[in-house]
């Protein structure tokens, strides 16, 4: 595995990081596809065997039940912790209080105390607001994670889907109070909603800040041919609300293509796209088969040509932004 810099950051990171909003108790969340934890494990020991360090979770997810299993998988299996690179989030909802959700700094103060405690580990390395809280000033939210770093309970920090310009005013008063700048950027990016290359990506590349895509398959879309449903596309509710766009049609058939010709899958076309792309620094991808994950490995040999790149990006047209709220 070669591992390569989270933005200008000296955090080194595989060019894979593994999601594991699919290994949770589904029936304690909006994700009835989730593996529960016996299935799940395999899926964490062939990361580890392949190199991956890099790891990827959210409070939120499944009422917790995911950093529960991903605490117990890295213990269980004997990774070394000093070679792991745990990234968690916090924001949403994790009970029916006022303050529980949200960006406040007693939600989040309370919540790397909660996330901790589920994944039984004393830090996490990326401590990420998985989405902005317009109802707390970005003083309180910077001052707040700026303690958590403080603390020890994180080594990094990191953001996720919003407006460049809401990011850009993050990172300035980060530099005016002396509070932890943001290391990374969770977007929404992939070969059928490109919007974050606008202003996003060049505003992370200019100020060094590591892009870490979430739902680089748009949901599996990418991976399938165009009519083809699965379980989860059936009962993702979120994920019905987008690439519905008819140039999406002509893009999936691209990678089709691309992939027939290359004989390989059509996964590894949708993210060798990403690895061509500056200022990705990786994709983060979920499995629920192992050729799921097998087809992330081996995307990391796909080298596309010129020819190949401007076929898969032509079809694409301009889309309502996505993944924001």
């Amino acid at each position: 595995m070669k591992y390569v810099q989270l933005g200008k950051s000296g955090l080194r990171v595989s060019p894979i990081c593994l999601g594991t909003m699919t290994y949770a108790e589904g029936d304690k969340g909006n994700h009835p596809w989730a593996l529960d934890e016996k299935a799940s494990r395999p899926f964490y020991e062939r990361a580890l065997a392949a190199g991956i360090n890099f790891f990827d979770t959210a409070n939120v997810y499944s009422a917790g039940t995911s950093e529960e299993f991903l605490g117990r998988a890295m213990k269980d299996l004997g990774a070394d912790r000093d070679s792991l690179v745990i990234a968690t989030k916090v924001h949403g909802a994790m009970g029916p209080g006022p303050n529980q959700r949200g960006l406040s700094r007693k939600a989040i103060l309370q919540e790397i105390d909660n996330s901790l405690d589920r994944l039984q580990m004393d830090y996490v390395d990326l401590y990420q607001i998985h989405r902005l809280d317009p109802y707390v000033p970005m003083e309180e939210i910077l001052e707040a994670l700026d303690d958590v770093v403080s603390q020890g309970k994180a080594r990094y920090i990191g953001a996720s889907s919003m407006y460049a310009w809401q990011f850009a005013k993050l990172l300035y008063l980060a530099d005016l109070h002396g509070f932890t700048r943001f290391a990374s950027m969770q977007n929404h990016v992939n070969l059928l909603y490109r919007e974050e290359e606008r202003e996003m990506i060049p505003l992370c590349r200019d100020q060094g800040i590591g892009v870490i895509p979430w739902s680089p398959l748009a949901r599996g879309r990418l991976a399938r041919e165009w009519d083809t449903d699965t379980e989860r596309s059936e009962t993702d509710q979120f994920g019905s609300t987008l690439y519905l766009d008819d140039s999406d049609r002509r893009i999936v058939e691209a990678v089709g293509a691309v992939a027939k010709e290359r004989g390989v899958s059509r996964a590894q076309i949708a993210l060798a796209w990403h690895h061509a792309k500056p200022g990705i620094t990786a994709p983060i991808v979920g499995a629920t088969k192992m050729r799921h994950l097998d087809d992330a490995l081996a995307s990391l040999d796909i080298e596309l040509t010129d020819e190949e790149m401007k076929r898969l990006e032509e079809p694409y047209r301009p889309h309502a932004i996505a993944g924001h709220g």
